[in-house]
């Protein structure tokens, strides 16, 4: 989440840590009048920090995986005080370390540089898809379950996850809702649509846009990974089907509730407004003017600004071109898209000694992870990056992963997609599809799960999903680890 300008070797240097995009004004207009150069001098050394530094957000993590299962009320009421409080925690053990002066830097560098167009990113998109209007009726039989969860899968890399999950999650829970057992079929689509679907472009997850920014090319993952991506949805569909099936069988019979009606798509505008918000993105990506401010050290560029301008103003126009009635029909409300929000800010706020200590390479506290990658001789160990970038993209948010191995790798996209094509294609599998292990390995997780738990889904707790999903993803990871399909991932 946070850049630390490191003081080590150059095989150690570590980036930015970016969350799609970056940019935002907020209080830049107060903040830019202060002086810089002093700012612009802080760091954080996380080779001066140890564990500890990693409880508020290890509490934090904690507290989102129990609070809803041993004080639910509590939880849904002050989630947000609770996520303040361990941010704070962790804000004031920067301040004991560091100061105050740097702690305020590397706090308005996490949230202007990189959570602001992180929420307005997905802010825009769950307001431009609650308008979109299925209408008719689907019966959630396996049959059309499939074919949703098929369907999103294929729009994901096109829409972006977020985009996908969002026009076809409500219904799905409304195809699904006269059935008394219909949480996996959410739990699937988590899985297929908000993650692995994402795979085959810089469009469909945020940590294949990281590399599109980085350098790598806009076709690269297409060409190189489609076949294990074909390959582990198709295997997931497969099993889908099988366990609906048998859940489905068990349900009591419904009653004929005579003609369906015809499937429509009203909002149609909304459509559009998607489109242009790819294009925002494509545009901020190649449109380059040099012009940046620099906000306490923090260099918020001018296409950063333009585009969450361009998002913001986007979301307006869905909100005054669609009818209210549609976004009713929807069920469409502030609440998950507010959680989301909230529970993130707490998240990069507490995760920036983390990500210092990670940055800090073979002087920090994580030097063994940076020894575990690479092989005595320098060579990378694609294996264990699939492996590291996967698991640590379930808990610590899948783009900002990416970007740390990415540069661990030794960050030239060209010899990144050439002579290391495998250790490449090991991130970029990693980050994208084991982003679906936790609600918060991919932010349309938690947002899918509070949208169905607002429209009456029992789905699992935390801890209840990541069992639920490593069951089924963790056999497909172990065969994608041996898999001889180019590029291979070698174990040296």
């Amino acid at each position: 989440m946070l850049s630390v300008r490191l003081k080590q070797q150059s095989a150690s240097l570590l980036p930015r840590r970016l969350v799609m995009l970056r940019g935002g004004l907020s209080v830049a207009a107060i903040l830019a009048l202060l002086p810089q150069q002093a700012w612009a001098a802080t760091e954080l050394d996380g080779a001066a920090m140890r564990w500890p530094y990693a409880l508020p957000f290890a509490g934090l993590l904690l507290s989102i995986a129990l609070g809803p299962l041993l004080f639910a009320k509590f939880w849904h009421h002050h989630y947000g005080k609770i996520a303040a409080a361990w941010s704070l925690l962790a804000l004031g053990s920067l301040v004991w370390l560091a100061g105050g002066m740097a702690t305020l830097a590397v706090l308005v560098h996490a949230m202007l540089a990189e959570y602001l167009g992180f929420i307005v990113l997905l802010f825009s998109l769950y307001v431009v898809a609650g308008g979109i209007l299925i209408m008719g009726d689907i019966r959630g039989t396996p049959a059309a379950n499939a074919g949703i969860l098929a369907l999103g899968t294929l729009m994901a890399s096109v829409v972006g996850t977020t985009g996908a999950a969002m026009i076809l999650i409500r219904p799905l829970i409304r195809a699904n809702r006269p059935r008394r057992r219909n949480a996996h079929v959410v739990i699937f689509f988590i899985i297929l649509v908000a993650n692995v679907g994402g795979a085959l472009s810089p469009l469909g997850d945020p940590p294949l846009f990281v590399g599109f920014l980085h350098g790598v090319d806009f076709f690269w993952t297409t060409r190189n990974i489609w076949l294990q991506t074909t390959i582990v949805a198709g295997l997931l569909l497969a099993i889908f089907v099988v366990i609906d099936v048998w859940r489905f069988r068990s349900e009591p019979l419904q009653e004929d509730a005579g003609p369906a009606k015809p499937l429509r798509i009203r909002g149609l505008v909304n459509l559009v407004l998607i489109a242009a918000i790819v294009a925002s993105l494509l545009a901020s990506a190649m449109w380059k003017p040099g012009i940046a401010f620099d906000i306490l050290g923090t260099r918020l560029e001018l296409e950063d600004i333009a585009r969450n301008v361009a998002l913001l103003a986007i979301a307006a126009l869905s909100v005054w071109l669609t009818p209210d009635e549609h976004r009713q029909a929807n069920g469409f409300t502030w609440e998950p898209i507010r959680e989301v929000a909230k529970l993130f800010a707490g998240i990069f706020v507490a995760i920036i000694p983390v990500i210092a200590m990670l940055d800090a390479g073979h002087h920090g506290a994580f030097a063994w992870l940076l020894s575990a990658v690479t092989a005595p001789d320098g060579t990378p160990r694609e294996v264990a990056y699939f492996w590291f970038t996967g698991v640590m993209s379930a808990f610590l948010d899948n783009a900002p992963t990416y970007l740390l191995f990415f540069e661990l790798a030794g960050g030239d996209p060209q010899v990144l997609m050439h002579a290391l094509s495998g250790t490449l294609a090991s991130i970029s599998m990693g980050a994208v599809y084991m982003g679906a292990l936790t609600y918060i390995g991919n932010a349309p997780n938690f947002m899918v799960a509070s949208i169905a738990r607002e429209n009456g889904v029992e789905m699992p707790s935390f801890f209840g999903y990541l069992l639920r999903a490593g069951a089924v993803l963790i056999p497909l990871f172990l065969l994608l680890t041996v898999l001889p399909v180019a590029p291979l991932l070698h174990w040296h």
